[in-house]
């Protein structure tokens, strides 16, 4: 599964790359297919049914799915990105948050920011907690925690994270919040993606007359982290990150094994 990790990290590193003031989430969706294609592999969000992009770009109060259009990136927003790619049969899945400066409106621009790192540093939590769990819902509790620390945000509960390898969507579930139920046994051969989505208010959602974007009830921001991760005999490897999550694991102690 590396060269599809590997192939949606440098995708989605390019679509941030794009990110400005007057972009469009078209632009953003074509370069992405071209870093996969040209790294022998084709988009999985393009296997979905029905679905015809490389990429969910998700603006503001949208959380996810959002689909991308030619409407221009504009200061302050919030942008979130999720995509994919299958090489060779196998799958990556990733997503980030980032919002675009705006000199004029410096309170909203703190306010997004925070709720980006936020959701990346209860990603980085999850994973840090998978790398040491027994059971797969240890990654959930550890996710809650980390947001009841943050303040006040929500979890979105109709949406979690899942596990990944010939299929993008495959079984288990994988929670971002606390469930009465142990959940499957963390063993090597595991390969996982997980993937908060945070709100700065209500968890209530709806979808878009589009058939896709979920979108917040109450107009509040949100934001949207993943990763996919492998459970090995060595230890942890974040498939999607560049590093193997070597930054974002280590204020927790714990250094990702590459897989031999």
């Amino acid at each position: 599964m590396r060269p599809a990790g590997a192939a949606t990290a440098a995708a989605l590193a390019e679509a941030r790359r794009l990110i400005a003031p007057g972009a469009t989430g078209l632009e953003l969706d074509n370069a992405a297919e071209r870093v996969i294609e040209g790294l022998g592999g084709r988009s999985n969000f393009k296997l979905e049914p029905g679905y015809r992009h490389t990429l969910c770009v998700s603006v503001d109060d949208d959380v996810v799915h959002g689909i991308p259009t030619d409407r221009p990136f504009r200061p302050g927003d919030i942008v979130s990105v999720d995509g994919g790619a299958e090489v060779d049969g196998w799958n990556g899945d990733a997503a980030f948050s980032v919002v675009i400066p705006d000199p004029a409106r410096p309170e909203l621009v703190a306010a997004r920011t925070t709720l980006a790192e936020v959701t990346e540093g209860s990603l980085w939590r999850g994973i840090a907690a998978l790398a040491t769990a027994r059971r797969l819902n240890e990654v959930g509790d550890a996710i809650e925690e980390f947001i009841e620390d943050a303040g006040e945000y929500g979890i979105l509960t109709d949406f979690v994270g899942h596990g990944i390898g010939r299929s993008m969507h495959e079984e288990p579930p994988v929670f971002n919040y606390r469930v009465d139920r142990r959940g499957p046994a963390v063993r090597p051969g595991l390969v996982v993606a997980i993937e908060p989505m945070i709100v700065a208010g209500s968890i209530e959602t709806f979808i878009r007359d589009d058939g896709w974007t979920v979108t917040t009830s109450d107009g509040a921001d949100a934001a949207h982290w993943e990763h996919s991760i492998a459970v090995h005999d060595g230890g942890v490897w974040v498939l999607t990150a560049e590093d193997g999550g070597a930054a974002g694991l280590a204020p927790y102690g714990i250094t990702p094994v590459p897989i031999a």
